[in-house]
C-alpha cells in the first residue's frame, strides 16, 4: 500500500514540474533557465507563499490561442 502512495505522490510531483515547467511563461518571474528549474523543483514547498502561488496558478491555467 505504501508502494501505491508513495508512486502517486512522485506522479503528482512530476505532474506539477511538467505543468509549470510548460507554462513558466504566463508568470511574472524572471525567464532564466536556472530560476526556471529551481521553481519548477521546489513547487510544494513554495506553493505555500501567496505569491509563488499566484503565479504558479497562472502557469498551470490552459493558453487562450
Amino acid at each position: 500500500m505504501s508502494t501505491l502512495i508513495s508512486l502517486a505522490l512522485l506522479i503528482a510531483y512530476g505532474g506539477g514540474i511538467w505543468k509549470f515547467w510548460n507554462g513558466f511563461d504566463r508568470t511574472n518571474f524572471d525567464r532564466s533557465f536556472a530560476n526556471r528549474l529551481k521553481l519548477s523543483l521546489l513547487w510544494p514547498a513554495l506553493i505555500f507563499n501567496k505569491p509563488y502561488r499566484q503565479n504558479f496558478t497562472k502557469a498551470l491555467k490552459a493558453s487562450k490561442r
